[in-house]
Formats: C-alpha cells, structure tokens, sequence
C-alpha cells in the first residue's frame, strides 16, 4: 500500500509537468487547429537559458521568471516571423515547418550546449518536506509551481480582457475581427504564452530527468496523450489528463516495469483515437451529410 501511495504521489508531479506541456498544445492547437510539434524543443531550450543564467550568477528564482520572460517573446517572435507567412498554407505545409523547428532548436541547443548532460539544480530543500517519506520536495514543489502557473492562467482567460479576446480570437477568428479584436497579435501572445508555460515544464522536470537537448522528448509524447485524453480542444481536460497519464505511466512501470512506462503513452494515444477521438471533455463535431 505504501508503494502504491508513494507511485501515485510521485505520478501527481510528473503529472502536473505533462499537464503544463498538454495545456501549450491545446493553446496552439485551439489557435491554428494543428498539433506544434516544436513545443516540446522550445521548452528544452528555454530550460537551457535558465541554466545559462544560473551559471551567469543569477538566483534561481530570478532567473526563472527571467526565463518565463525570454521565453514568452521568444514563443511570440516564432509566430510572427516563422508561422504567420505559411498561415494560409496547406496543413502539410505548417506540419512541415513545426517538425523544421523542432529539428532546428534541438541542433542549436546541441551545437550552443553540446549534448552533454547536465546537472540542473532545484530550489527545493534536498530533505523531505513535512517528514513525509512518499515524495521529494522537488516533487511536492513541482505539483506546487504547477497548480500556481494552472490557476494564473485560468484566472487570466476567464476574467481578464486580453484572455477573453484571446479566446474569441482562437475560436472565431472573423467576427473577433468584426468586433475590433487584433487576432494577429492575440495568436502571437497565444504563442508567446504557450512557450512560457512549456518553459515552466521544463525548469520543473530538468531535475528529474537531467538537462540535455532530448530530454522533452518523453515528456511531450505523454503530453500528447494527456491532451488527446482531455479533449485536444479543452484546456481544462489537458489539464486533467495531464494527471491521469502521470500517474498511470507511475503504476505501470511499478507493476509491469519501467520498460513498459512509455508503452502507457502510446497505448493512451491509440485507444483515444480510435474509441472517444474527441476525449474526455473535447468538443463533439457532428458533420451532416
């Protein structure tokens, strides 16, 4: 029982970092209707700035929202420069660019960086907080930092001006034109927000996994199937999904073994697909014909 409580524990926080990566799919995706494939590239090399930072002398936490910072104009400068021409392309043709931009950062982080791995520090005391034996700190502050960055962007989208115009923007781009809406700059900061919080992600999990330019690339397939789980189109769902899938991969590779953890994702990704394509909470499109 007490390894099934510390598994399911330890699945919450990893959880909360698929949750965080899930949610910046579903902002791109509710934006263009395209998965970004780069999402999780832009999180590892926003992760290496906070590390640069850090060597630079900086404390932790200012070179986090220095980070959050950089990399919300960095996710903004990506749209208006490398997605907002091919807007109008085919869907093949923004795949192409998104799977360019993932190849591009990972060889330019390993180029800057080199591909070795690197020890990346957590702010969290190395002792277990409260005396509690079922989690680290880094795991209880990492469920903490989440639930902050999760509840920030809930309140921001449901009761503040701009999120509101982002979400008209995102769901009916013409009449938000109509109304006075600038859906070209709403779509750059849905861009610029998505990277920042995939930015978060990766300061939280570099701990846990190490910092190398492949170390997001695990992490966005479960994001992945978390978002599917949730509904592709509900933030809320991702968010959920998020948590489920981090916990399932935990039971999993304690029961059946950790060579079986990554299998959880994919089996989630086909079963998703094939019985409930809309997920959990996604909106039903029901086609007439």
């Amino acid at each position: 029982m007490n390894v099934l409580l510390h598994q399911v524990l330890s699945g919450l926080a990893t959880g909360g970092i698929y949750a965080s990566m899930a949610l910046a799919l579903v902002m791109i995706y509710q934006a263009t209707h395209l998965v970004n494939f780069a999402q999780g590239e832009l999180a590892m090399f926003s992760t290496y700035i906070a590390w640069s930072l850090m060597q630079a002398g900086l404390p932790y936490w200012l070179a986090f929202f220095a980070t959050v910072a950089i990399a919300f104009a960095l996710g903004a400068l990506i749209e208006r420069i490398i997605v907002r021409p091919v807007e109008q392309a085919s869907v093949l043709s923004v795949v192409i660019v998104f799977i360019g931009l993932l190849v591009i950062l990972n060889s330019v982080a390993g180029w800057i960086f080199s591909y070795t791995i690197k020890p990346f520090p957590s702010p969290f005391p190395a002792a277990p907080l409260f005396g509690n034996t079922y989690v680290t700190s880094h795991e209880l502050g990492a469920i903490g930092v989440t639930l902050v960055v999760l509840a920030l962007v809930f309140v921001f989208f449901r009761f503040t001006p701009l999120g509101l115009a982002m979400r008209a923007a995102a769901h009916n781009p013409e009449s938000s034109r109509l109304v006075g809406v600038r859906v070209g700059w709403m779509l750059a900061l849905g861009w610029g927000l998505a990277s920042a919080i995939g930015a978060v992600a990766g300061i939280m999990v570099a701990p846990i996994v190490f910092l190398e330019p492949n170390m997001m690339t695990g992490i966005l397939l479960y994001s992945f199937a978390a978002a599917l789980l949730g509904g592709v189109d509900s933030p809320g769902g991702a968010v959920l999904g998020g948590f489920i899938v981090g916990v399932l991969e935990n039971v999993v590779g304690a029961v059946l073994g950790t060579d079986l953890k990554l299998t959880v994702a994919l089996v989630l990704i086909v079963g998703v697909l094939v019985i409930r394509p809309s997920g959990l909470f996604g909106t039903v499109h029901v086609s007439r014909v």
